[in-house]
């Protein structure tokens, strides 16, 4: 399971005209499910999440995680982070879950980060979205919870 994380003053998710999430200081999470991940890469995502250190202390340093630092959480569906990019010129989704997979599993991603955190909201799995966000820093870091083998 991938995770883009961006530290943002502000993140929202637009499908049509409705306006399904929005935050203010936190971080905005893309999340990419590969086959082969489950339960445990999607509990371990979510540990990560909660606590990389992306967050300045009182000497400017990234020494606080978002559960220290209060923001909160966006994380929006992104198959295309599991896409195969190593050949071609197309991205190819074959290493990518299958929809119902990646589904569940973000979902159950979300629901876990919301049981641990409360300032929890998601993008909608399999939805035309518009995201919009204000990168703080900027600060991006890619991480990733392999599946096993």
């Amino acid at each position: 399971m991938i995770g883009l994380l961006q530290r943002v003053n502000e993140a929202g998710v637009t499908v049509g005209d409705e306006v399904v999430a929005a935050i203010g200081p936190g971080l905005l999470v893309l999340v990419g499910v590969e086959k082969g991940d489950g339960e445990a890469q999607a509990a371990r995502l979510t540990e990560r999440l909660l606590g990389y250190r992306v967050f300045p202390d009182e000497e400017g340093r990234m020494n606080l995680s978002l559960t220290e630092h209060g923001g909160e959480l966006l994380l929006v569906p992104q198959v295309t982070l599991a896409a195969d990019t190593q050949k071609g010129m197309r991205a190819g989704l074959s290493t990518a879950a299958a929809p119902a997979d990646g589904e569940r599993l973000f979902q159950y991603l979300a629901q876990r980060a919301a049981r641990l955190y409360p300032r929890v909201q998601s993008g909608r799995f399999g939805a035309h979205m518009r995201v919009a966000l204000i990168n703080d820093g900027p600060v991006t870091f890619w991480m990733r919870a392999a599946p096993p083998g």
